[in-house]
């Protein structure tokens, strides 16, 4: 066994990852009224507009929030919401200043994604309700991003900015 120093600094090493998954409504308020680039990983197009993939976004972009779509499906789409549409993540100019990438995947999907999300080191993966996967939140966690599992951000923004 280890001496009790180390098993105490590997303990506190490993558990420090687990604030950066966002679980208290507060701090998710938080992230979600201050966030000002959204990038939306799944992103519909205006056909789908009655699609939660796409009426969020445009929500966001209503009230003065950057939208930066980054769509899977749509191959010949090059615009969404009037801004120029991104294949991956990391091919966002400045995607480290990118305040959430709010994901429209299922979660069994959300693994395609991972690289992306490290290479681009957005401050918040944001998984929209419904959404989650463990091991997908701690690997995103681990790299120091901070992850809200399972909630809308539509209605966390919209009750956010109310107060």
């Amino acid at each position: 066994r280890a001496p009790m120093a180390t098993r105490m600094v590997t303990r506190s090493c490993t558990l420090s990852w687990r604030k950066n998954i966002v679980v208290d409504e507060q701090d998710a308020l938080r992230i979600a009224k201050a966030a000002k680039r959204v990038a939306v990983l799944g992103i519909k197009t205006e056909k789908q507009e009655n699609q939660p993939a796409f009426y969020v976004p445009s929500y966001l972009k209503s009230v003065g929030v950057r939208v930066i779509p980054v769509p899977v499906y749509f191959p010949d789409v090059k615009e969404i919401l009037g801004e120029t549409v991104f294949r991956r993540l990391q091919d966002i100019p400045n995607a480290s200043d990118i305040d959430i990438v709010d994901v429209f995947r299922r979660p069994k999907d959300l693994e395609q994604h991972l690289e992306d999300i490290l290479k681009a080191q957005p401050k918040v993966v944001w998984l929209q309700s419904g959404i989650s996967s463990k091991v997908f939140e701690e690997e995103i966690a681990k790299a120091g991003i901070k992850v809200v599992p399972s909630r809308c951000l539509l209605v966390d923004h919209q009750r956010a900015t109310m107060h």
